[in-house]
């Protein structure tokens, strides 16, 4: 009993100490804390790219430092001089009026021949009705035309009233002479010159004329070359034509003043670049730089908080979006979460050496060689959660990544352009090629080839982007598709190398560890091979049994195999005390108190967890270890000491749950599935020529039997999941020990020929 007794309360103080252990890894207070080192992470992380710098500066004082320009800042002062000259560069516009003037001629001519015929009027009043009549005809044909024209779209009023002054400037003084030569002329005469002139005044201003001048020049030439033959006929045609001849080509005031408008909307704001030095070291703050710095917001006393508060703002979405996932997918909620503080701890830690990476690459891109951040191992951190956590919350961290990405390897314009989702769209690309190129990893080998996939992946992914925008330049084009091919390789050669600090630090027990901890040269293994041979070859039964029943109810098929090499390795201590190592010897329990039987027996789970501890076998495999027989009852040494105190005549000084394992009992799936998986292979090993139905009998016995003692109340195990590994079990047993089973037509046969 002293024996009993210290166990259990050395059991109880390790009870404690896991207790103690524990209660971190499952406060609320800590996972609130956690939560918060998020938000600062985020914070932090992006507010170089998101929030500007400010100085405390004054002016007329040197700066102390080169103060750069966090984003492009546009200059007000240069942009406004850029518009003003680009308004003095608008040349002045003209416009042409299509004035028709052989028609003032026409009526010239028509007059002419009416005054000539009359024979009442004389010489002398002929040549002055000629000399006052004729001159009024110009100004009056002009005022005519823009009181025509004004108010129907044709032209525009400022058009209209520049030509009539333009018009009546340029007017033509025909000589006194001419007036005196009229009267002489005939019909056929005035028929023959108002054709000849008016073709000519036709022909003259059909081309575009600022001034009268130069066509006034060419009549004579033209009217040489005519058919007049009379001298005097000659004269009048080229005055009175050089009269009707008038400019109609104007400067548009209008158009000129909308086309110097447009010219300074379409002039481009100066714009101060990101990066640029606004004011160097030592240099005195004059105050049109403190007028600048001013207006962008990098004087401490005119900080703009509304930055912050947005950064602020985005970090707790972020955070806010992993929480509802973490809760929805009971990760961190239930009574039984999926993840505990320790795990989210690590999740913050592969965000933060996921997003300083990209800051890194970020450091070294220029606005030269912004394709450098196409080298970013951003498949980085969701590798390392699909490994090491879960394939589901890694694409969720993947959107994450692809906008912290999208911020910090922005190489556009800082504020406005907050993000540059060319980067984004690679990272998610990547990071969904890496999780279902990785998720289902055995071997270290299977990192460097999900690294490959995340090359092409995003060698093609950054291909496609440069086709859409035709940036099609080979220099660029080249480096880019090489960054991103290098990025899949350095993304494998990280994972590899941090795989065994996140195992090793936080006992996560991963796939590729599972793997290496199955091979049969693992310190344990060789010693429970060559000690314990028994035990071994049971141990890898059970390994082939719990996996596939694991694998039915969508357990951890892998996790059972590895724990069930595990499990029994306690018995090493005393492998003679267990039936599959007793080989041509006498059983030791048949000559000792059922008592100590008992404590042996139940030693070996005890005893497997502490030399588990040892060797650092991660805890998951101690808990199957420790909980594979839960509190269930050793019925044989029970009855066996039932009958020796009834042989002696003594009353019972014990009740059968002194005769149980100390537990726990399973507190997971697998933890369960081993311990039937093990009973079965027990049993089955024990029968000497077993049926199908009695191997279906025996498994759903062990499995009731478990199940009516209460040893499942603390795992979530289902009844349904029960029956699924009732019929997995079965047909396990029958196809590993297929040549044992007899099958009900072979039972048959032997009942006819007996």
């Amino acid at each position: 009993m002293n024996q009993n007794q210290n166990q259990n309360h050395s059991g109880k103080q390790g009870n404690l100490q896991s207790s103690k252990a524990a209660g971190w890894k499952q406060s609320v207070a800590v996972r609130f804390v956690l939560m918060l080192l998020f938000v600062l992470l985020f914070y932090f992380s992006l507010a170089p790219h998101l929030v500007p710098e400010t100085y405390d500066i004054q002016e007329g004082v040197a700066s102390e430092k080169d103060i750069v320009a966090p984003h492009q800042i546009p200059d007000s002062k240069a942009t406004l001089q850029a518009q003003e000259e680009a308004a003095n560069r608008v040349d002045a516009i003209y416009s042409n009026v299509a004035l028709r003037s052989e028609l003032l001629l026409g009526e010239i001519f028509s007059r002419m021949e009416q005054l000539n015929q009359d024979d009442q009027v004389t010489t002398q009043n002929k040549i002055d009705i000629y000399r006052n009549e004729i001159p009024g005809r110009y100004p009056d044909f002009v005022d005519n035309y823009v009181k025509v024209n004004k108010g129907n779209g044709t032209y525009s009023d400022t058009l209209l009233d520049e030509m009539a002054v333009v018009i009546k400037e340029q007017e033509y003084a025909i000589p006194e002479e001419t007036f005196y030569k009229m009267p002489r002329m005939s019909v056929e005469s005035i028929t023959e010159m108002r054709q000849v002139a008016q073709e000519i005044v036709r022909k003259l201003m059909s081309e575009q004329l600022r001034s009268a001048d130069a066509a006034r020049t060419r009549v004579a030439e033209l009217v040489n070359a005519s058919s007049l033959s009379d001298r005097t006929s000659r004269e009048i045609v080229q005055e009175l034509a050089r009269f009707s001849i008038m400019p109609n080509r104007f400067l548009d005031k209008e158009a000129t003043d909308e086309a110097k408008i447009q010219a300074k909307k379409n002039t481009p704001q100066v714009v101060i670049k990101e990066g640029d030095v606004l004011v160097k070291r030592g240099q005195v703050i004059t105050p049109e730089m403190y007028e600048l710095l001013k207006d962008s917001a990098l004087l401490q006393d005119k900080r703009n908080y509304w930055p912050q508060l947005g950064l602020l703002i985005l970090s707790v979405l972020f955070i806010t979006a992993m929480y509802s996932y973490l809760h929805q997918s009971g990760g961190i909620s239930g009574l039984k979460p999926k993840y505990n503080n320790a795990q989210i701890l690590m999740l913050w830690l592969i965000y933060l050496i996921n997003i300083v990476v990209m800051i890194i690459i970020s450091l070294i891109q220029t606005d030269e060689i912004p394709y450098v951040g196409f080298l970013a191992p951003a498949a980085l951190g969701t590798m390392l959660i699909t490994l090491l956590l879960d394939m589901h919350l890694a694409l969720i961290s993947s959107i994450l990544f692809a906008i912290i990405g999208s911020i910090v390897l922005n190489a556009g314009t800082g504020q406005n352009q907050i993000f540059d989702f060319q980067y984004g769209f690679v990272i998610i690309v990547v990071s969904v090629a890496a999780i279902f190129s990785i998720h289902r990893a055995s071997q270290r080998s299977t990192i460097l080839k999900a690294g490959i996939m995340v090359s092409l992946f995003g060698t093609f992914s950054v291909l496609t982007l440069m086709l859409l925008t035709e940036r099609l330049d080979q220099g660029p084009l080249v480096y880019s598709l090489c960054f991103a091919f290098a990025s899949g390789l350095l993304t494998a050669v990280l994972v590899i190398g941090l795989m065994p600090f996140f195992e090793v630090t936080f006992g996560i027990l991963s796939a590729l560890k599972l793997v290496e901890l199955s091979n049969p040269n693992h310190p344990l293994l060789r010693k429970l091979l060559t000690e314990t041979p028994g035990t071994y070859h049971h141990s890898v039964m059970v390994g082939n049994l719990s996996e596939a029943a694991a694998e039915s109810i969508g357990a951890d098929g892998l996790l059972c195999r590895v724990g069930s090499f595990y499990h029994d390795i306690g018995k090493t201590k005393r492998p003679n005390y267990f039936i599959e190592n007793q080989t041509n010897m006498e059983n030791p329990h048949d000559s000792i108190d059922p008592k100590l039987s008992r404590s042996i027996i139940c030693a070996h789970a005890r005893d497997g967890v502490d030399m588990l501890k040892a060797h650092n076998i991660p805890k998951p495999i101690r808990d199957i270890a420790e909980q594979h027989h839960g509190t269930t009852s050793l019925k044989f040494f029970y009855y066996k000491a039932l009958k020796q105190a009834e042989e002696q005549g003594e009353e019972p000084s014990f009740t059968e749950d002194d005769f149980r394992y100390p537990g726990p009992k399973a507190q997971s799936k697998e933890a369960a599935v081993v311990g039937i998986a093990d009973c079965v292979e027990a049993a089955v090993r024990s029968l000497r020529s077993p049926t199908v139905e009695q191997v279906e009998a025996m498994i759903n016995k062990i499995i009731k039997s478990r199940l009516d003692d209460n040893q499942y109340n603390e795992c979530d195990l289902t009844l349904k999941e029960l029956d699924k590994i009732a019929q997995s079990l079965k047909e396990s047993v029958i196809g590993i020990f297929h040549s044992r089973i007899e099958y009900p037509e072979d039972v048959k046969s032997k009942e006819r020929l007996a």
